[in-house]
């Protein structure tokens, strides 16, 4: 588990005004909803900073402005721009970020079922924005986008502890044919978190695609997994019939959902991906 560290407002306008004096005195203040990988809060009403909470997570940090211009000309919705990259200071020990501030609110479950072909499209998009050259799956994404045999003893030793409520060879034969297909083509990009936090609506719609911490080049399988943590049904269905991807990459991502359901123990998740006969 990361070593994660946290800041305060008061720290983050110190780093603001000792790297980015331009923007000295422009009010510092939390997001309503921050993340795991990172903390962010507003830069006056038009920016936010983000600020790796562990060294793990810092290593997106020159991944992200290296490649976030790139993408979001090329994807038909908005996705966070970086504007500037802070260095460490005042006891802040990582790189960080100023990007331009996206309206919209966090999606829920029930929000994105109606927008599942819109969610579907952006992904195929980002799938054709040229490869070269893109990181490939590593530490810096948690190997997202790579095979799913890097967490196969993991996920083995939490089937090993599952409950009553949930069938052990079922887990297991839906796990051991995720296993059995593997990425045969070019790499391509994928986003690597695709989660209700990630995704903002805004009047109405699907506005924007946020937090690329773990987007990177290989299998696209790991983008699919809220088929399974949101979708359901008709929704599913669209989905699946947008993103059009083979079978073999179908049960990567159900595999990848397990993977996820499993080490957080959401019962619920687990419940969709064994009922689902994909």
């Amino acid at each position: 588990m990361p070593d994660r560290r946290h800041v305060d407002a008061d720290l983050v306008s110190r780093l603001i005004a000792a790297q980015f004096p331009r923007w000295a005195g422009l009010p510092v203040r939390p997001v309503a909803v921050s993340g795991w990988d990172n903390q962010t809060f507003h830069l006056g009403d038009t920016m936010s900073v983000r600020l790796p909470t562990a060294a793990e997570y810092a290593l997106a940090v020159e991944k992200e402005h290296r490649w976030l211009p790139v993408i979001a000309s090329q994807v038909p919705l908005p996705v966070p721009v970086p504007l500037a990259k802070g260095s460490p200071g005042d006891g802040y020990g990582f790189p960080w970020s100023v990007y331009e501030w996206i309206d919209g609110a966090p999606a829920t479950a029930d929000d994105l079922p109606p927008f599942a072909d819109d969610l579907a499209a952006f992904l195929v998009a980002l799938r054709k924005v040229d490869p070269d050259g893109g990181p490939p799956p590593g530490l810096h994404n948690w190997f997202r986008g790579g095979p799913l045999e890097v967490w196969d003893a993991d996920t083995r030793r939490a089937i090993a502890t599952l409950g009553e409520g949930i069938t052990r060879d079922r887990v297991t034969r839906i796990w051991e044919e995720a296993l059995r297909s593997s990425w045969d083509h070019a790499p391509v990009w994928f986003h690597g978190d695709v989660a209700l936090n990630n995704l903002l609506i805004r009047d109405g719609a699907l506005a924007a695609v946020i937090d690329f911490g773990t987007c990177g080049v290989g299998d696209p399988a790991c983008d699919l997994v809220i088929a399974w943590t949101v979708l359901t049904g008709a929704s599913r269905e669209a989905f699946r019939a947008r993103i059009d991807v083979d079978q073999g990459t179908w049960a990567r991502a159900r595999g990848w959902a397990l993977w996820k359901a499993l080490i957080t123990s959401d019962e619920a998740v687990l419940a969709e991906i064994t009922a689902d006969s994909a």
